[in-house]
C-alpha cells in the first residue's frame, strides 16, 4: 500500500527557509510569489492489511520521529 505524508509548519511558526526562497524566487525576476513556506514529503510503502492499521503506522512514524509536533503539522494520504 502507498502512502504519502505531508509535514507542514504551523501557523504562526517563522518560516526563514521559506522567506530564503521567496527571495530568490524574486532575485530571479519571478513575480508574483508571496508568502512561501517550505515543508517535507515522504513517500512511503507501507504493508498493511488494510487502511486503518497503516494509517495508526503511519501516524506512530509522525508523531515519533517525521513531525516536530511542537512546530509541524503532518497530513497523511493512503492511496
Amino acid at each position: 500500500m502507498k502512502a504519502r505524508i505531508i509535514v507542514t509548519l504551523k501557523t504562526g511558526v517563522l518560516d526563514p527557509q521559506g522567506k530564503a526562497i521567496e527571495a530568490a524566487l524574486k532575485s530571479f525576476g519571478i513575480d508574483g510569489v508571496e508568502g512561501v513556506r517550505q515543508g517535507k514529503v515522504f513517500d512511503v510503502e507501507v504493508a498493511s492489511p488494510d487502511a486503518a492499521t497503516a494509517e495508526a503506522a503511519l501516524k506512530s512514524a509522525c508523531e515519533k520521529l517525521l513531525a516536530n509536533t511542537v512546530v509541524e503539522n503532518y497530513a497523511i494520504e493512503i492511496a
